[in-house]
């Protein structure tokens, strides 16, 4: 079967490999329908995922369909749709017990898929602990509309539950990139009283205008009056860095008010300083850490609902057999490109 893979740091290759087989009787493999690319992939390339394992197969957004089943697999079966959870979690653990699934014990818990498993930007992929690792598509969604689910959609579930949002809040959003405007999605079903959205790039800002009416826009430069503006407490009472750089990371603490919230989603390729000299006194809280991916049930009844929508975040649609120039248009961010969608390889 076709699978890009991780050769070394700076290479990707799309190489012939074997289709996978089941390893346990809690496995499944599913043929892929659709896969994306996402940001951490490139991370994986540029070497700054020093967990990534040379030779894998990349690739952990996909949703398709299950071609077969451990003997212990219970909630799936083959021909069912599902959308693949970006974690593997076994589900009885002290951590999976809390909901802590992003820090499972099992052997391949957390983020596998793609970095210390095969993943998915392959015609087929092997799924461990299958039953919580899958959730069926309902009959009325599409796998574009599903294909978010299992990564980017719930990394912005998780963010704005883990953030405490309330009605009487405002809410800072820091980046406006694909997982920023999951992020945003899943802020606005908190329905706080106001919604920021900080962003450079002046096309995404004009999508966020576009398509949320309700929220107010502000470049880097503007964000920090923006907020204290519509904030009667001197920032922003929530702030979500969605965005990874150094910049931002400062400006979500910048713009927090005294004894806010600050949510850290993005991945950093480097460490950030927190300046506590000038911090003090402001009393905030950071919650930081690897999406606890356990909603994904709750996210496709909410897609079926008409309550989230993220196909406008696909703009490309490539055949998996050239996911090379797929790659190549994400990583320069060319034609306007959010999302891409890689269309898998063989049918039934």
């Amino acid at each position: 079967m076709l699978a890009y893979t991780y050769i070394e740091p700076g290479k990707f290759a799309l190489l012939d490999k074997p289709k996978p087989r089941l390893q346990s009787s809690r496995d499944a493999i599913v043929r892929v329908t659709l896969a994306s690319i996402c940001t951490s992939d490139l991370h994986i390339k540029n070497g700054s995922v020093p967990r990534a394992v040379p030779g894998v197969t990349v690739g952990h957004e996909m949703v398709g369909v299950v071609e077969e089943v451990g003997d212990a697999v219970t909630t799936v079966k083959p021909g069912d749709r599902v959308t693949v959870n970006v974690e593997t979690f076994c589900g009885t653990c002290f951590f999976c017990r809390h909901g802590w699934v992003n820090n499972c014990t099992d052997p391949n818990g957390g983020w596998a898929l793609g970095c210390r498993i095969d993943g998915g930007q392959a015609e087929f992929v092997r799924v461990p602990c299958a039953d919580q690792g899958l959730n069926k598509i309902p009959d009325g969604v599409t796998d574009r509309q599903a294909l978010f689910v299992g990564d980017l959609l719930a990394t912005g579930f998780w963010a704005a539950r883990i953030s405490e949002i309330t009605s009487e809040d405002t809410v800072l959003v820091i980046g406006a990139g694909p997982t920023g405007l999951c992020t945003l999605q899943c802020v606005l079903l908190k329905n706080p009283r106001q919604v920021i959205v900080c962003e450079r790039d002046p096309e995404r800002l004009q999508f966020v205008r576009d398509r949320y009416p309700r929220v107010l826009t502000a470049e880097p430069e503007q964000v920090r009056e923006v907020a204290r503006q519509n904030s009667d407490h001197g920032g922003a009472d929530v702030v979500l860095e969605v965005a990874g750089t150094e910049e931002s990371f400062s400006l979500a603490w910048q713009c927090a008010r005294p004894n806010g919230i600050v949510t850290l989603v993005a991945l950093y390729d480097g460490p950030q300083t927190l300046p506590l000299p000038e911090m003090y006194g402001k009393n905030l809280t950071f919650k930081t850490g690897g999406v606890d991916g356990c909603d994904c049930a709750e996210i496709l009844a909410r897609i079926g609902s008409g309550e989230l929508d993220t196909t406008p975040l696909i703009t490309h649609t490539f055949p998996l057999k050239d996911i090379e120039s797929a790659y190549d248009l994400f990583e320069h961010r060319r034609d306007r490109v959010i999302k891409i969608a890689i269309e898998g390889g063989r049918k039934p």
